[in-house]
């Protein structure tokens, strides 16, 4: 027998169908939003988005955005106990207020 496939999107065909907003699903606007270094993000991933997508476990949660790196965010959180940073593009992120 061959070993089931278990892809970075495994397990995820309804765990991210709730994000998805009628009419249009990427507005320019979610790509050209800026954020400064030391803001707080929430992580909603765009499901339509894949290219810099961060893993589903992480959607969201709130982090603190750390660099720029070319188009997409360094964002830290702490998962469990540990820090971690993530490389995520501004479709999936929105500004906490």
């Amino acid at each position: 027998m061959v070993t089931r496939s278990r892809g970075y999107r495994s397990k995820t065909r309804h765990k991210l169908q709730f994000t998805k907003r009628p009419g249009r699903s990427n507005p320019i606007t979610k790509k050209i939003q800026k954020f400064e270094k030391d803001d707080l993000v929430h992580i909603i991933i765009d499901p339509s988005i894949h290219k810099g997508q961060p893993h589903p476990r992480f959607h969201g949660k709130t982090a603190k955005v750390v660099d720029i790196r070319g188009q997409a965010y360094i964002i830290s959180l702490k998962d469990g106990n540990k820090a971690k940073k993530l490389i995520v593009r501004p479709q999936h992120l929105k500004l906490q207020e």
